[in-house]
């Protein structure tokens, strides 16, 4: 199923910044773009039609964060309610995945870059949209944003 979409976009939920990448499935690779401004988890989402209008992929994935323990977080629930409007604003296939520690992963990329460790002030979001992204080329069965966390 994730061959038929060639161009994808991988999405870092949070409540002040979403992180957002863009990926080819021929490479299974994704870069960072710059992430987008969120209040209380809500996107802008003028800013976020715009990044979709000018990459124009093909599919969307969100990282659900569960817990260490596979326990479902409110920031699961809340980033799944973030693809499923993602889904019905874009009309696009969205997917989610389990992105645990990716954030962590993230900030060590960016402190053996030479970055900073003032992650307000650089940003390493959009560096996690590229991995969760990364993740799901890798992943062997996509699993769909209206899917039961239960079951991720």
């Amino acid at each position: 199923m994730k061959q038929y979409y060639q161009r994808v976009m991988g999405f870092d939920f949070g409540t002040s910044r979403i992180g957002i990448s863009y990926g080819q499935a021929l490479t299974g690779t994704a870069s960072p773009l710059k992430p987008i401004t969120a209040r209380d988890g809500i996107p802008d989402w003028d800013a976020l039609g715009r990044i979709i209008a000018e990459w124009q992929p093909e599919a969307l994935v969100v990282g659900i964060p569960l817990n260490m323990d596979g326990s479902i977080s409110d920031m699961a629930h809340r980033a799944r309610k973030f693809a499923n409007r993602m889904n019905e604003r874009y009309q696009l296939p969205c997917f989610i995945i389990d992105e645990r520690l990716t954030s962590v992963e993230a900030k060590r990329i960016h402190l053996e870059a030479g970055g900073g460790n003032n992650f307000k002030k650089e940003s390493v979001d959009g560096i996690a949209a590229q991995l969760i992204l990364e993740d799901w080329f890798n992943s062997d069965t996509p699993v769909p944003s209206h899917t039961r966390l239960e079951d991720l």
